[in-house]
């Protein structure tokens, strides 16, 4: 049974890490295709006005909270979350696992050979770590079928989509079931930070919650899509009653 608590109607499944790593792991060895979805402030109130990806995350197996916001939300809720449960952090505790056991990853999205770059650290990182697959974001229909019959080539065990929020998303929901994998698991940037492009916040920042904040001071340039944290606080703020 999952313990889910909704931020404006988005549902969250009330978890550690730790818990959400197993979690994962089942998933990813159950007899269905599975999918995880990592909202952050930003996506949620995406959510709002796109019906499809709202429902997306609704039917989604499990939806952890890539961000401190929703976490603090949550305390408006009968049913709070544990802890933000980042999904590159997330990421990163599954390949130490799979590792181990041998099951296989498929890294799907990123600018042209930044997923490459990212498969090898992690390769290097995590040894006996098996990405049979790589594929960047870049791509038109024609390009796309190559992509699909890749990935139902190499059949994987986790597909790992980044191609940023609502449009990996509403890919992973459409070709879920057509690819058969055990785990398809939206990204975003982690690619980028796997490859060493992009830096994430000092080990500080992110105790503080104060992540967000890094991301605005070292890419100023995000400062549009920042814009929605106040957005997204003062809405949940308004609709605390649904308490």
């Amino acid at each position: 049974m999952r313990k889910i608590t909704r931020i404006l109607e988005v549902p969250f499944d009330a978890l550690t890490m730790k818990e959400a790593v197993q979690k994962g792991l089942e998933l990813m060895r159950s007899e269905k295709p599975c999918m995880v979805c990592t909202p952050n402030p930003e996506i949620v109130m995406e959510a709002q006005t796109d019906k499809e990806l709202m429902n997306i995350l609704r039917e989604s197996d499990m939806v952890i909270p890539d961000g401190i916001g929703v976490v603090l939300a949550s305390k408006y809720s009968d049913i709070q979350l544990k802890e933000r449960v980042a999904g590159f952090d997330f990421t990163q505790n599954l390949f130490s696992e799979v590792a181990k056991s041998g099951e296989t990853i498929y890294f799907f999205g990123g600018a042209p050979k930044v997923a490459e770059v990212a498969a090898k650290r992690m390769m290097e990182r995590y040894k006996g770590l098996r990405i049979v697959g790589v594929q960047d974001g870049y791509f038109d229909a024609e390009k796309e079928k190559h992509i699909l019959e890749d990935i139902k080539s190499k059949s994987p065990d986790i597909l790992l989509v980044g191609l940023g929020a609502p449009k990996q998303e509403k890919w992973m929901y459409h070709h879920l079931e057509e690819l058969g994998i055990g785990l398809a698991i939206g990204v975003g940037g982690s690619f980028d930070v796997m490859a060493g492009k992009v830096k994430r916040a000092p080990k500080l920042f992110q105790k503080l919650g104060l992540e967000w904040f890094y991301r605005l001071v070292t890419q100023p340039t995000r400062w549009r899509r920042m814009m929605q944290l106040p957005v997204f606080a003062w809405t949940v703020w308004k609709s605390r009653k649904w308490r």
